[in-house]
């Protein structure tokens, strides 16, 4: 635990530091990785590589300290993190977000226990559901109709959730969720714990919230006990590094650790630890600055979107038309293109093809475009004519659409677990409605499931699946790569 009395200096990358000070020494190894600093691999490899990032492509030998019990480097850049992200403890992940998701879970609830959890949650909580053997109760999340996704929970809808289910062994928490909404997560945070129910919170695109004012309240300010947070998404780091804040007291941090040592692998990357460490003091030191001028970039391109007929990138003016105690990231774009008389898909292989412009996703109805640090003025103005131009070209076509469709939320007939190990049958997609789902099927981004194991299958998302894959928007999840049959439980 960090000792919160202490100054730490935020200057300090202990772990990056420690990897230069060994690579220097430039020891004969006689360990794994077999590549030995690049010498006993695929030479265009190496050079595209380089031998400095080799140098450091290490194990869990003693100079270099081992993740799963850290007593030196890693320790030392851990508990910094800690203090830049008000944690009491922060683990390293090298699983991703969603290893320290999994962390999370399996470290606080059990087999038979109730977990309570907005249905737009990730394929990855589900499947720390599966694995724990627990119950979830979904929560209803606020549906915009207008946009076709699913934002935050509500205040309102927790307390009835927490008030029927007093017992639950834990409460989950989207926050902000892919779009860039949060809910009221101070409060939702006291209601929890007013039942003694610990609240975790899947940050995976807030690690930037902690380091502006401007932006909202971060998870572990607002009093979460644990907080999944995505540095390498808008932190920094290099893709598949992660961190899993702590706060004692209604979880177990020893509990933490064990859990995480078991779903983590024994030889974790060290070029993503030390891109962690050094993503920490980024933030910590130069996050203010950075973010503002994202912040500025964001804020012009919004406007800028917004006066393109045909598309529409919303603000705090749906928060507003929602509910006071909704806040918003402005970095995310959400763009409506619907109004052009395109699929979300069509646009973006559009910005692909014609522009060289890759976007975070895209939906039926939407793209998602994320600004970060590492935006330009230039990498604005070449989003906002290529948008222009591709408005202008469907100006004659331009039909405006009713409301989006969207899915049903299923009932759940049996919990995940019971189902993925049931007994099971292969039916045609088409006519499985009123069976039970054995497997997952996922538009992915955003990786949200339209049906999970356990839940019963209806004809409602049977048609919006069937209107993803008619549009040519990937689905994932299913064994038949065909996308015809779907496991259902047996009888």
């Amino acid at each position: 635990m960090r000792d919160k009395t202490k100054d730490i200096d935020q200057n300090q990358v202990p772990l990056f530091s420690g990897l230069l000070a060994h690579a220097g020494r430039n020891p004969w190894q006689f360990h794994i990785p077999g590549h030995k600093k690049g010498a006993g691999m695929a030479p265009e490899f190496r050079d595209f590589i380089g031998t400095e990032a080799l140098s450091i492509d290490l194990v869990n030998i003693e100079p270099v300290d081992d993740l799963h019990h850290p007593k030196g480097i890693i320790r030392e850049a851990q508990e910094l993190a800690a203090q830049a992200f008000d944690a009491d403890y922060t683990f390293f992940s090298v699983q991703g977000t969603s290893g320290a998701i999994m962390t999370m879970i399996l470290s606080t609830v059990g087999p038979g226990q109730k977990i309570l959890l907005p249905r737009n949650i990730h394929k990855s909580i589900l499947s720390a559901v599966i694995l724990s053997g627990a119950t979830p109760v979904f929560l209803t999340p606020e549906i915009d109709q207008q946009l076709g996704v699913a934002h935050g929970i509500s205040l309102a809808t927790v307390r009835r959730a927490v008030g029927e289910h007093p017992d639950a062994a834990a409460l989950l928490v989207i926050y902000p969720t892919y779009y860039g909404v949060c809910s009221d997560l101070q409060s939702i945070v006291a209601t929890a714990h007013q039942h003694g129910i610990p609240v975790l919170v899947d940050e995976a695109h807030g690690a930037h919230l902690y380091f502006h004012p401007d932006l909202p309240l971060p998870a572990m300010k607002a009093g979460a006990d644990m907080a999944a947070t995505s540095m390498h998404k808008l932190g920094g780091s290099l893709t598949q590094s992660s961190i899993l804040n702590v706060r004692a007291g209604l979880v177990d941090p020893k509990r933490v650790q064990a859990v995480f040592s078991m779903l983590t692998t024994t030889s974790p990357s060290y070029l993503l630890l030390a891109s962690l460490d050094t993503a920490r003091r980024h933030l910590a030191v130069h996050g203010r600055e950075t973010l503002s001028r994202a912040l500025k970039l964001a804020e012009e391109a919004r406007a800028r979107i917004n006066s393109i007929k045909g598309l529409w990138c919303f603000g705090m003016d749906i928060i507003g038309r929602r509910s006071s105690s909704f806040a918003f990231d402005p970095t995310k774009l959400c763009i409506s293109v619907k109004e052009l008389g395109l699929t979300g898909l069509e646009v973006e292989r559009m910005l692909r093809q014609e522009f060289n412009i890759e976007v975070e996703l895209s939906d039926l109805y939407n793209i998602l475009v994320i600004v970060t640090a590492g935006d330009t003025a230039e990498s604005i103005d070449t989003l906002i004519h290529a948008l222009q131009s591709i408005a202008a070209r469907v100006t004659g076509r331009r039909v405006r659409r009713g409301r989006v469709s969207f899915p049903d939320l299923p009932a759940l007939a049996m919990t995940p677990r019971e189902a993925f190990f049931s007994r099971t049958e292969a039916v045609p997609f088409t006519d499985s409605a009123g069976r039970i789902a054995a497997e997952f099927v996922v538009p992915y981004p955003p990786g949200i499931p339209i049906l999970a194991p356990g839940e019963w299958i209806t004809s409602k998302n049977i048609n919006y699946i069937t209107e993803h894959l008619k549009a040519g928007l990937p689905v994932q999840g299913l064994e038949d790569r065909t996308n015809n049959h779907i496991l259902v439980v047996a009888n």
